[in-house]
């Protein structure tokens, strides 16, 4: 069973809204700019290029600079940083979580499909310089989200308590989490690697900020990522017009509202507040809300008249931070970026956003769903080859995979399809009877031919959970190898730390992945390693 791949719409594991978006479907062609083809970025380049305010890649040199400063930083990311300054020089981004320790093996596939982008990009116009940026959301508030990974089906949850930003929370206390850790890695030269990782990200820094920095640039440092905090008060000095007009008019809301409509259809991602920014301090993170002719800080008493808070943001701008809403368009401003790189709900919740742009008249970049993988290993490979399992068994539902081989290996067909067309054959004589004599007749010809089909179906139901028993032995390996390789039933992506892997295959993994997978050729990759 060699690597393989399954289309993203065949996989059972995308939204309506992205099978379409990825089939192209007329009905969302208004809702982005242009869809990632390598062809059509050479567009993408001109018209960024002529809408990009230049004046803020000195400043994103700068604070990049600072915050590389204590980061033993690879010549090539070095190299990038200081392209940035160039006009010829363009970035491809994706966004994640401060999760612990990377969180979810999805964390991986995100960079790894923005730098492989890049390369691409770079071998196709090489007149130009293409960056890889991983957008660290610092200022994301909900600490509960992040503060866990799991390892060998174990949840591992770092307890503490956090209301502000998580890039600025201190990482004091992860200390005795590391210890409870360690004996869960064994001792092999691998589980020393992860350890001494761990130890140097996390206890080395003081901030989560920091300490994810380190971990990222220490996993992928050496193929040219440039890893960014946002939350910087000279980046959003950059960004303080497009903070006004939202404080002043909340022309997001209406905007969003009326790109949300074309979408109703479908599951809407995010819905919009009227004003689509926070105000943020060390331990406080909370809307801004405009009610009785003042801006009020929700749950607190902070308030401001509107001059107050217009001469704050001119002083202070690090003390607005944006939503879910607003913070793509920071984004685009301060960054001269080409493409967003995200999982079906972050390019879910993009599509809302072309129109805004469009009155901010800041240019949207294209949209890319981030390469998903499934890992599995050469005796689990053998094992599916054993039972006679293909990668579209696999990813089907467990009880439709169940239902599914329990009726190829039976010796004798479980569907009594044919009994039901042969009785409904012998009814059909019946009804011809009917029609030549009393109409009570045909009353009770319906009423014997429902009751008889019912019972077949019965019958069915009754001959396939018998079948299910007597097969239990090989549907149970069937299950457990599936329950292996989906984790809870999901994609082992969304389940399961890197740290897992890497302890079998140890600094081989990133490689493999990095040669194996193609941005944008919109695949499920399934990689025996």
């Amino acid at each position: 069973m060699p690597t393989d791949c399954i289309s993203y719409q065949n996989s059972g594991y995308f939204s309506p809204l992205m099978n379409d978006y990825l089939d192209h479907k007329t009905n969302l062609s208004s809702l982005y700019n242009r869809f990632p083809t390598l062809e059509s970025f050479e567009a993408q380049i001109l018209e960024k290029q002529n809408t990009f305010d230049n004046a803020s890649r000195e400043t994103l040199v700068t604070v990049l600079q600072k915050q590389y400063l204590k980061v033993e930083t690879s010549a090539i990311t070095q190299q990038n940083i200081k392209d940035l300054a160039l006009h010829n020089t363009f970035t491809v981004t994706t966004g994640h979580q401060l999760n612990l320790f990377s969180g979810p093996l999805y964390f991986l596939y995100k960079i790894i499909s923005t730098i492989n982008l890049t390369t691409e990009l770079k071998s196709k116009y090489p007149t130009y310089n293409f960056v890889p940026i991983y957008w660290m959301a610092t200022e994301d508030h909900d600490f509960e989200e992040i503060n866990y990974f799991n390892f060998k089906g174990k949840k591992f949850r770092w307890n503490k308590e956090s209301r502000g930003p998580v890039g600025r929370l201190s990482t004091d206390g992860l200390a005795d989490f590391l210890e409870v850790y360690k004996l869960e890695l064994g001792s092999n030269t691998n589980a020393e690697t992860l350890k001494k990782l761990f130890e140097d990200s996390y206890l080395a820094h003081n901030n989560l900020a920091d300490a994810t920095r380190f971990l990222a640039n220490a996993l992928f440092g050496m193929y040219g990522l440039v890893i960014l905090d946002a939350d910087n008060a000279n980046l959003k000095r950059h960004f303080i017009p497009f903070v006004k007009e939202e404080l002043l008019h909340q022309s997001s809301h209406q905007l969003v509202v009326e790109t949300a409509e074309k979408l109703k259809e479908y599951t809407i991602q995010v819905n919009p507040r009227e004003i689509n920014l926070f105000y943020i301090e060390d331990n406080v993170r909370e809307r801004i809300v405009f009610e009785d002719g003042k801006y009020k800080v929700n749950h607190t008493k902070i308030e401001f008249s509107e001059t107050e808070i217009l001469t704050l943001l001119e002083n202070h701008p690090e003390k607005f931070s944006p939503n879910v809403i607003m913070r793509p368009l920071y984004q685009e401003v301060i960054l001269p970026n080409l493409c967003y790189i995200g999982g079906g709900g972050e390019i879910a919740y993009w599509l809302e956003l072309k129109s805004f742009f469009a009155a901010a008249k800041v240019t949207f970049p294209m949209l890319l769903l981030r390469n998903s993988v499934l890992l599995a290993t050469e005796k689990q490979a053998k094992k599916a080859d054993k039972l006679e399992l293909n990668w579209g068994n696999l990813f089907s539902k467990q009880a439709h995979l169940v239902t599914t081989k329990t009726k190829e290996l039976s010796d004798f067909p479980i569907d009594l399809a044919d009994l039901k067309a042969q009785l409904q054959k012998q009814f059909s004589i019946l009804y011809d009877v009917s029609n030549k004599t009393d109409e009570s007749f045909l009353g009770a010809v319906k009423a014997q031919e429902k009751k008889q089909i019912k019972g077949l179906d019965n019958l069915e139901k009754r001959l396939l959970k018998a079948q299910k028993r007597k097969l239990n032995d090989v549907l149970e390996r069937i299950t457990n190898l599936q329950s292996e390789l989906f984790p809870n039933q999901s994609l082992q992506e969304r389940q399961t730390n890197f740290s897992e892997f890497y302890l079998e295959y140890g600094e081989n993994l990133i490689p493999t992945l990095i040669k194996q997978l193609k941005p944008l050729d919109n695949q499920f990759d399934i990689i025996v390693l």
